[in-house]
């Protein structure tokens, strides 16, 4: 089916109304409109525009997602009917991309789709569990509360990652510093240290010789490390996309120092939050265990998932399931276990997130605190190796003039 853009006055209100329409053709476009209540005006075939650039810019942020969610749950809640919550949502929206995410999803809602199948259209924007809650909410007619779960599930989903990386942003910038500084000394300092020795004949301690070996490597041959780097860099990233790259990058997350346990948090506080809220939209189990296991975005975390996702389907508890794997914490299946007992597993989920979002912060602020006096120490080292191989030829040379 085509994409066609329009202009047509709303009978029911006299307006004027522009969109856009999925129809096999342009009288077929128009045909739907007027069944629809709409006097069409103008008609034209959308075409792809926008560009090279268009396709990398205007990228749809998770902000704009739950703008869009809050905005959607809050005018269906109220009683509008779904196209005009779309449509007053698009005229809302200033992110581009979005907005022509929301005409298709419009134009397959009025060629008669369903609100999920609309959107299935887009995984690149709206994930799994997206249309999970969706689809949950609109067979159980409570798609306004669906949404406003996804809102929430996306928000804490979104502080989470934000507090990680604000947590490795400092020493980042901080390594970044020391290295540019060490750049700055070798290449710029370093030489004239050299040049100096040289033209009084004596000859340079160790520590400044291997100094001096090196700046003559990054003045000489920097362009030839850069290439390389970048070379490296490349098929590194490469490898990143394979499956065992993706795998070996997900097994240093959960074990790397200091960084490790604040990961594993992460992904319960994920996995016990994504459970939740599908479960409390009326997911069924098995769905819930599928879809979450692609929520954590772990893929040795996720096998786990899937493992005590086949158990439970040859008739196993969950709690009892995901006990035996390495890679689920116990507080996880022991809450589940309460919530099988009481018959709430949802909430119980809800409430293991909740602690284990509360640890994630108290991890993140410990490691910062931990943080800091090692880079202090990586920092003294850096700045008293420089200074000696600076300094060690000037007083040598100060001791011989004395002499």
């Amino acid at each position: 089916m085509k994409r066609f853009n329009y202009e047509a006055k709303d009978l029911s209100t006299g307006k004027i109304v522009k969109a856009s329409v999925q129809a096999d053709t342009e009288s077929a476009a128009a045909k739907l409109l007027l069944s629809q209540g709409f006097t069409p005006q103008n008609i034209t075939e959308a075409s792809d525009d926008g560009g090279f650039l268009a396709k990398y810019t205007g990228r749809i942020t998770t902000k704009d997602k739950v703008v869009f969610s809050r905005q959607m749950a809050t005018l269906i809640g109220a009683g509008l009917p779904l196209t005009q919550s779309l449509r007053t949502v698009h005229d809302q929206t200033e992110n581009k991309k979005l907005q022509a995410v929301i005409d298709d999803i419009i134009a397959a809602v009025e060629g008669g789709k369903s609100l999920s199948d609309s959107f299935s259209q887009h995984t690149e924007v709206f994930d799994n569990v997206f249309l999970a809650l969706v689809t949950a909410g609109e067979a159980s007619g409570t798609l306004d509360q669906a949404l406003k779960r996804i809102a929430i599930q996306q928000e804490k989903d979104a502080a989470m990652m934000s507090k990680i990386r604000g947590a490795m942003v400092y020493p980042a910038i901080v390594m970044a510093v020391i290295l540019g500084v060490v750049v700055f000394m070798l290449v710029v300092v370093v030489p004239q240290v050299k040049k100096l020795y040289e033209d009084l004949g004596q000859t340079l301690p160790l520590i400044t010789q291997i100094m001096v070996f090196v700046a003559d490597f990054i003045i000489n041959f920097g362009w030839l490390l850069i290439i390389f780097l970048g070379i490296g860099m490349y098929f590194f990233r490469q490898y990143l996309q394979t499956e065992g790259g993706i795998k070996a990058k997900d097994s240093i997350k959960l074990n790397v120092p200091l960084f490790g346990v604040m990961f594993r948090k992460l992904y319960m506080a994920r996995f016990a939050r994504t459970g939740q809220t599908l479960l409390n939209t009326g997911v069924p189990m098995l769905d819930m265990l599928k879809i979450s296991a692609q929520a954590v975005n772990n893929t040795i975390v996720a096998a786990s998932i899937t493992r005590a996702a086949e158990k439970v389907k040859g008739g196993k508890a969950l709690s009892e399931a995901l006990k035996p794997e390495d890679y689920i914490l116990p507080f996880v299946p022991q809450m589940i276990n309460i919530g099988e007992q009481s018959g709430k597993i949802d909430e119980m989920m809800g409430k293991a997130a909740q602690v284990y979002e509360d640890e994630l912060d108290e991890e993140i602020r410990s490691i910062s605190t931990a943080i800091e006096p090692i880079l202090m120490v990586v920092l003294a080292v850096v700045a008293g190796g420089l200074v000696g191989a600076i300094l060690l030829p000037i007083y040598g040379l100060v001791n011989n003039v004395s002499v």
